[in-house]
């Protein structure tokens, strides 16, 4: 892990550090990236890309891969089980993969999300509800590693008049 007076290359030397530009440029931004373990990168990149109704394409090497969004965004990242011992992702038989986690998508294209979850599984863990807490459609699935991965519309239907 890089240090925060640390140059790119971790040589040590000393320079402006990351938070000081950061906070200079008025631009605190953050962005977390979900990692999940998998047994198989390139089949679970074909599958969250089908999912997302993304046109298919590889990952960027057989081990890792991003998923990504339109603008760049990550949206996740898909990393081979016991690749390069990352302590949290040595084995699947540490843990069962999705213990404690829920991979939760607020997606644009919630019909079409739901016509493309019902091609790739055979049972929705959820069937579409509106979750009363957020008031957006919602449904649940279980990706090829067992991950537990909810889809939910990004903005709540609108509201309909009443017709006298």
């Amino acid at each position: 892990m890089m240090m925060p007076n640390e140059g790119a290359a971790g040589d040590g030397q000393n320079r402006p550090r990351l938070s000081a530009q950061v906070a200079d440029s008025g631009n605190a931004m953050k962005r977390t990236w979900t990692i999940i373990a998998v047994s198989d990168v390139p089949g679970s990149f074909k599958w969250y890309q089908s999912l997302f109704g993304q046109p298919e394409t590889p990952p960027g090497h057989d081990h890792f891969g991003q998923i990504l969004d339109t603008d760049g965004t990550v949206l996740l990242c898909l990393h081979q089980w016991g690749a390069h011992e990352h302590p949290s992702l040595m084995s699947p038989d540490e843990a069962p993969p999705g213990n404690g986690l829920l991979l939760f998508f607020r997606v644009d294209d919630f019909d079409m999300a739901l016509k493309r979850a019902r091609a790739l599984v055979t049972r929705l863990e959820e069937e579409p509800h509106v979750n009363p807490n957020t008031q957006t459609g919602e449904f649940s699935l279980r990706d090829p590693d067992g991950y537990y991965v909810t889809i939910s519309a990004l903005s709540a239907p609108p509201a309909r008049e009443k017709t006298a």
